[in-house]
């Protein structure tokens, strides 16, 4: 039987009158990949903030590998990792430095070798030693996913983390998270608006709006269930049926 990795319950955020995040509810399961969407402002961000412990719920409770995030902060959070585009790493640092510094905080054992096989696998080895800040946006985007592996994550968050590469190289970077995902028994949470990578990659989507779980199921269910040709436009009739 697959092992439950992250299992939210009843997961709140509550500012004044304003809930951004409302009687969330959801499992990952070992390996598996699960898209969370929405539109600007459903509250995606929000929960991955508090999945991260960056944010503390108002209510609810989150659990990894069956230790409470509350409770076992840094146990929890060292199995896990994160990449997104918005979160550039250390740019006075060259990207050899920046995986060091990330290699030591997450106490990787046998640090160069895995160093050094995470920049062959997302092609960075040529610029190990250019420092970060004078990285092309693609390049940035390859170095905040490498780092994100580096602890060999049991739970890895990822917000829209092919943005900002072009189809091939983005299509490289999704069979390079899959390959170590598989590997490594990671479960994924992947919050994107290309809806052809949320087709590809999720096994299963959680639709948020306004805060709350609108629909769940895997992208085909979806599809059949709100009579759509295709899981974009399912997204565009599930925004707007909440907007009504």
């Amino acid at each position: 039987m697959p092992q439950t990795i992250l299992d939210v319950q009843h997961l709140s955020k509550r500012y004044r009158d304003f809930w951004a995040v409302h009687d969330v509810s959801f499992r990952l399961q070992e390996r598996e990949t699960v898209g969370l969407l929405g539109p600007n402002g459903a509250g995606k961000t929000t929960t991955i903030q508090m999945l991260l412990g960056l944010l503390e719920p108002s209510e609810g409770q989150i659990t990894v590998l069956g230790k409470s995030l509350a409770a076992h902060r840094s146990t929890v959070l060292g199995q896990m990792n994160f990449a997104a585009t918005y979160a550039s790493l250390p740019g006075n640092l060259s990207i050899q430095e920046n995986l060091r510094f990330f290699a030591g905080l997450y106490s990787v054992p046998d640090r160069k070798a895995r160093i050094d096989e995470l920049l062959e696998r997302f092609r960075l080895t040529a610029f190990r030693r250019k420092r970060t800040g004078t990285l092309s946006s693609g390049e940035q985007t390859r170095l905040s996913l490498a780092k994100a592996f580096l602890n060999k994550p049991q739970l890895l968050l990822l917000d829209e983390p092919t943005a900002s590469l072009d189809p091939d190289t983005a299509a490289q970077m999704r069979q390079e998270i899959l390959s170590q995902a598989e590997q490594f028994r990671t479960a994924i949470l992947w919050t994107s608006h290309n809806m052809f990578e949320m087709e590809k990659m999720c096994q299963r989507i959680i639709f948020l709006s306004h805060g709350q779980i609108l629909a769940e199921g895997s992208p085909e269910e979806l599809v059949r269930k709100f009579k759509q040709p295709n899981l974009e436009e399912t997204f565009i009739a599930l925004a707007r049926q909440k907007e009504l």
